[in-house]
């Protein structure tokens, strides 16, 4: 160079670097041998001047390497010097993620460029880099190729000896696979491979084991979001060639309308009308030709056939116009009389269902887990096509069971929908729903558990009288104890305004010895209560400290406190649980729960009943913002003292507006 630093200087024209190391030398300075001379470098200290020495040598190698493994020759001496990269990698005193990256990146194109490697070559190139991904993800074209190695050689060691730890690292590390979906696939890809193996789905087991833990918490949050993704993509991938040919199909909207705009679109999928006989199939044929044509479904692996009879077109004709969104179940619902719907898959993609599924049903199984699992599941998030499937349906059912069986709220109130307006696991799996495949009996363990937590309220209650009263009295007439008591509290809630359907209601109480108990009990209960009104009673009353909700029980059925308007339960030990109590006080009007246990799940219940409470003191409860919102329904509430809570200052102005 003519100048100080006149021109650049490339790292591949860099022949030699070298720290000064004589007598009198500059300090702190690198020599570079290039053509034509040397340049010195002069760094601020010691450290700077190490760091530039050490990056400038990582450089000059890493050209090296990129120029002998662009052109291979012989591959022996490939996968010499891809190991001898390798250990320049691990060996570097730099701290850097592109130390490790650069080689495996180097070794991704490798591959990617030669196609015509044996398995041999592939296996020896694998075990030469697995150094490197133990601290490291691999890129995406290195991920395509471990998925094409998973899917020709499942039974192979390095699946299990150097893809495990890797796949081990993705799942506790990874924090969102939308950045790097190829990571997804190849977690994907090797778990279809342990499926493969001799054991087969113990293999399987033994790797979420091993991902869980043998303590009964889990260490590593991100393991089951990132399992869970990776479920939900191996099951979209299986209905995903139907999916795709949704292009030209009728909306959801359309689907909910009747398609009365199908016959301006191409012609799709064949949907094939099933029938149990041939005069049926006439019968239906006559009817229907005239209305609305048959769409008919194809796909080179999957084949959809739904029936639909004339009350099923009704029901869609009927809510032509409404431009509301279409309700999940609404679109896969079918006439009842008639509600065979069949998918057939191939046999690969049954093989892939079929683990997914079996990896959700173990991911159930972890106490842990279950809250995390059922708030992802929530939402429903498969495709229409998979929950018409009469397989997956039955055997996410297990899953969806264990959800009912559990009594933590947050793990059984998932089985609702997730907002208005949108369908559940409940409404799903309830009799009518597309996933039902038994005579109520989930139904039922669903509406036990939801019933003993915080949703024993007329809104849950009215809901069942809406769209499954039919069901309930069903299963009640069966001698079901939990719907005996879900048509009892109709009746005490006066939740039925018909007077037929109540006595309906009253006669199939009356058929069962369970059911005439219950309804004599409720009878005794309305008679005491119209009398505890006509005697009147006191009209203040305070519990003494450290009272339990035994002892307020115990008391208000003791007499008449018809009249009481105002009671104190400050300092004691009540719980929301007292709740089922106070909502028979029908003239109360300030109530002190200072200091008590008293919770969200009474707040909501008290809501729904105490219409007339003007003073409400929650000092010192552990209620928190979801509870408190309730009591916006509360119009006749004057003061409300919320101090010492968890009230938050969104809830608080919102309470101020709706107060």
């Amino acid at each position: 160079p003519t100048g100080y630093m006149e021109n650049s200087i490339s790292y591949s024209a860099i022949e030699d670097v070298q720290l000064l190391s004589w007598e009198n030398a500059p300090k702190y300075c690198l020599q570079l041998t290039i053509p034509g001379g040397t340049v010195l470098l002069q760094a601020a200290n010691s450290y700077l001047r190490d760091q530039w020495f050490h990056s400038l040598q990582w450089k000059k190698k890493i050209y090296k390497y990129k120029k002998v493994l662009s052109n291979p020759s012989r591959w022996e001496v490939v996968l010499k010097e891809i190991r001898t990269l390798v250990d320049m990698a691990l060996t570097s005193p730099l701290q850097d993620d592109s130390i490790h990256q650069a080689p495996l990146e180097i070794v991704s194109k490798l591959l990617s460029e030669n196609n015509n490697l044996t398995t041999q070559d592939h296996e020896s190139i694998i075990v030469a880099i697995a150094p490197l991904l133990e601290n490291n993800h691999p890129p995406p074209d290195l991920c395509e190729f471990f998925c094409k190695h998973c899917r020709e050689r499942p039974r192979s060691m390095v699946v299990i000896e150097v893809f495990t730890p890797v796949v081990q690292r993705i799942l506790k590390h990874n924090m969102d696979f939308g950045k790097c979906p190829r990571l997804r696939l190849f977690t994907q890809e090797y778990i279809l491979a342990l499926n493969e193996l001799n054991a087969g789905m113990e293999v399987v087991k033994k790797f979420i084991h091993s991902m869980h833990g043998p303590t009964g918490q889990c260490p590593h949050p991100r393991v089951l979001p990132n399992l869970v993704a990776v479920c939900l993509a191996a099951i979209y991938s299986c209905y995903e060639e139907f999916i795709n040919s949704r292009d030209n199909s009728p909306s959801l909207k359309e689907i909910r309308n009747g398609c009365q705009q199908q016959c301006d679109r191409k012609p799709n999928l064949p949907l094939r009308l099933l029938h149990t006989s041939p005069d049926l199939v006439s019968q239906e044929a006559t009817l229907t030709e005239s209305r609305l044509k048959p769409v008919i479904v194809t796909s080179n692996e999957i084949h959809v056939e739904v029936e639909r009879n004339n009350t099923a077109n009704q029901k869609m004709t009927a809510n032509v116009g409404n431009d509301s969104e279409p309700n999940l179940i609404d679109c896969l619902m079918v006439s009842p009389t008639c509600s065979t719907m069949s998918i057939e898959l191939s046999a690969q993609a049954d093989r892939i269902l079929g683990c997914y599924v079996e990896i959700l049903k173990m991911l159930s199984d972890y106490d842990d887990w279950r809250p995390a699992l059922a708030s992802l599941l929530q939402p429903i998030p498969f495709p229409k096509e998979a929950l018409a499937h009469e397989k997956f349906t039955k055997e996410l059912k297990y899953v969806i069971q264990r959800f009912a069986e559990d009594p933590r709220q947050e793990v059984h109130s998932c089985l609702l929908s997730v907002r208005a307006g949108k369908d559940g696991w409940f409404q799903l799996y309830s009799p009518g729903g597309v996933a039902c495949d038994d005579d109520g009996e989930l139904f039922a363990s669903m509406v036990h558990i939801l019933m003993g937590s915080c949703y024993k309220t007329k809104k849950f209650l009215l809901s069942l009288a809406e769209n499954k009263l039919g069901p309930c009295m069903l299963l009640a007439l069966r001698g079901n104890q939990t719907m005996v008591e879900i048509l009892c509290l109709m009746l005490e809630y006066n939740i039925i305004d018909n007077n037929d359907t109540q006595l309906q209601i009253i006669s199939t109480l009356e058929s069962t010895d369970v059911g005439k108990r219950m309804y004599e009990q409720l009878c005794d209960r309305q008679r005491e209560l119209k009398e505890l009104q006509r005697k009147g009673g006191p009209t203040r009353l305070t519990l003494p400290s450290k009272s339990t909700d035994a002892d307020l029980a115990r008391l208000l059925s003791s007499g008449s406190f018809g009249n009481l308007e105002n009671l104190s339960l400050a300092f004691t030990n009540v719980t929301s649980a007292c709740a089922e109590y106070l909502i028979k006080l029908p003239s109360l009007k300030q109530l002190n729960l200072w200091s008590t246990q008293f919770g969200d799940a009474g707040l909501r219940l008290l809501s729904e009943h105490l219409t007339m409470l003007q003073v409400l003191n929650l000092c010192e409860t552990p209620v928190t913002d979801a509870g408190l919102l309730a009591l916006s329904s509360m119009k006749s509430l004057c003061s409300l003292n919320m101090n010492s809570t968890k009230l938050s200052a969104d809830t608080y102005e919102d309470l101020k507006v709706l107060l």
